[in-house]
């Protein structure tokens, strides 16, 4: 139960082997992508995005790294999406970009929100639409789609049936036994495919480190339905835009109190118009208005449903709380943060719930208030599913190290044993052969950040930049250079920004550079402003004890 040493190579898949390649969604919360590989062809479960956190400033989301799939890329089946939250399908356009035919296949609710976000890249997708208890061949792939209650309509595990065993992937998933939609988890399905006999358990990991069982939806509607029947003003509510059971719970709640209600947010409006079209939510008539009819109502009789509840920097809520947005948060508004507190984000949000309470908002969230339960499954639901499914070996996914860690632990209690049981992180290359899962290797894993309009241009030298200079600052010198001799032909300028420090107070590092250069010559470009950088940083440091990032112009004499 350790992580994979490096290799750099893979040994050939055994003709009758299954393997299993982590992409992500090991040792972190999100970018979840697994690939199979079985007698030369491949199927991807699932293509999602990490979000950043504050270390990795100017990065809008964080692919898997395709580096080991791209060449293969003809090889693969399709694209098989548990469900449609960004963690598990914003990854897809990306992937779709290096070769728009591949299949996608899904449930109708998450391939109707995939559809939605690839028109913004202009690609029409091959799409399959499965539902619970279908089963069908992608490729040499035998597929069987179960029904898993979440925090979002239509999530499927999949079980996958090769020579080298079956392959069953929770997706995410918890047992909620009183659903808003009806729809439970099918531990029928789950108790036949132990029957039937499952080689390797991809078993979801969040919370594995939470004793019991995963609180209802349903529990959290009286909390809910005390802020409509307490707030003086205008309600606001911040939700995932995938989230349409807590939203289904919000429309409710206004409907009763005779508020009307807006959505806020072009992913949010997108979203769940996709899911009231569809007939996953439901909207009684007059309810929803558009946002600018709402100034013609008293505040008590408003309410606005709007992303950001993770104090994502661009979404609406964060910019109402910094006042960059049309809908001004003022004195007696509540806010209701309905989703949960994703591990990385926890700054961001108490910076947010701090801004709007300087609005004078009353701010309601998951550390004073009942609003918001966990879409993934505890430690009783995983047991649970261990011992009706009985599986061979296990592999946690979607977690953190501590929620793999925590959730190989409950297989080993359950009777897994320790041996069978492979605990890795991104990259870890699995190979099941003979009814045995073992380690075989890693392929490459990095992050891959997007910026903007460009993929993976970012990369963590820049993002060290970027925090240096936000931190520390910016020094620009500038010399004249006989590269030859490596002489200063005259006294260093200095150009600062961000640095408290006056140009005139570098005056004392020309000897030191001049001193430098005269030893290293002659010189190229690169050598020269190599020295400028090592000699001014280190002088820097050593006077000012600051390290703001050193930028070197070298003019040729």
């Amino acid at each position: 139960m350790t992580p994979p040493a490096p290799s750099t190579t893979l040994p050939d898949l055994d003709r009758a082997g299954l393997r299993v390649v982590a992409f992500g969604g090991l040792g972190e919360i999100g970018r979840n992508m697994t690939v199979l590989e079985y007698r030369g062809r491949l199927l991807v479960i699932d293509c999602g995005v990490l979000f950043p956190e504050e270390h990795q400033p100017g990065i809008d989301v964080i692919l898997p790294d395709f580096t080991w799939i791209r060449d293969r890329l003809d090889r693969v089946a399709a694209i098989v999406l548990t469900h449609g939250h960004e963690d598990h399908i914003g990854g897809v356009p990306y992937l779709l970009r290096e070769r728009p035919s591949i299949p996608v296949v899904g449930s109708r609710l998450t391939l109707a929100f995939i559809k939605a976000k690839l028109e913004e890249f202009r690609i029409r997708p091959k799409t399959i639409e499965v539902e619970a208890g279908r089963r069908i061949d992608l490729d040499t792939f035998d597929c069987e789609f179960v029904a898993v209650n979440h925090s979002i309509p239509d999530g499927l595990a999949v079980a996958v049936r090769t020579d080298a065993g079956m392959l069953l992937h929770t997706g995410d998933f918890k047992m909620d036994q009183f659903p808003l939609d009806g729809r439970i988890t099918d531990l029928r399905a789950f108790a036949r495919l132990g029957e039937e006999g499952v080689a390797l358990f991809l078993t979801d990991s969040t919370n594995a480190e939470v004793p019991g069982f995963t609180t209802s939806e349903r529990e959290l509607t009286p909390a809910i339905e005390t802020v409509f029947r307490t707030a003086p003003k205008r309600i606001i509510v911040s939700s995932f835009a995938s989230h349409v059971h807590r939203i289904q719970q919000v429309l409710d709640a206004a409907q009763a109190s005779g508020r009307k209600v807006a959505f806020v947010g072009r992913s949010m409006v997108r979203n769940m118009g996709i899911a009231r079209d569809l007939g996953y939510l439901t909207i009684p008539e007059g309810l929803v208005v558009d946002l600018k009819q709402l100034d013609r109502l008293p505040d008590r009789k408003v309410t606005l449903i709007c992303t950001g509840s993770q104090g994502e920097p661009m979404a609406a809520l964060a910019r109402m709380a910094n006042r960059d947005h049309m809908v001004r948060v003022g004195q007696g508004d509540t806010v209701l943060l309905a989703s949960s507190l994703i591990p990385g984000n926890e700054s961001a949000i108490y910076r947010l719930i701090n801004g709007l309470s300087r609005l004078g908002a009353n701010v309601v969230h998951t550390g004073n208030a009942k609003v918001h339960v966990s879409g993934h499954a505890s430690a009783g639901e995983l047991v649970y599913c261990y011992n009706i499914v009985k599986p061979a070996n296990v592999m946690p996914v979607h977690g953190e190290w501590r929620h793999l860690q925590a959730n190989a632990a409950l297989a080993e209690r359950t009777g897994v044993p320790r041996d069978r049981i492979v605990v890795g992180e991104d990259g870890m290359v699995v190979d099941l052969v003979a009814g045995r899962a073992s380690v075989v290797g890693t392929v490459p894993a990095q992050h891959i950040y997007v910026d903007g309009q460009t993929v993976g241009g970012a990369t963590e030298a820049s993002l060290a930049d970027r925090r240096t200079l936000s931190q520390e600052g910016a020094v620009t010198v500038v010399g004249i250079v006989e590269l030859r001799t490596g002489r200063l032909a005259e006294d260093l300028d200095f150009i600062v920004h961000g640095f408290t420090q006056d140009p005139a107070d570098f005056n004392d590092v020309t000897p030191a550079v001049r001193s430098a250069l005269r030893k290293a010559g002659p010189l190229t470009q690169d050598d020269a402003e190599a020295v400028l950088r090592d000699t001014v940083s280190r002088w820097i440091s050593k006077r000012f004890r600051r390290t703001p990032l050193v930028i070197p112009v070298v003019v040729e004499e």
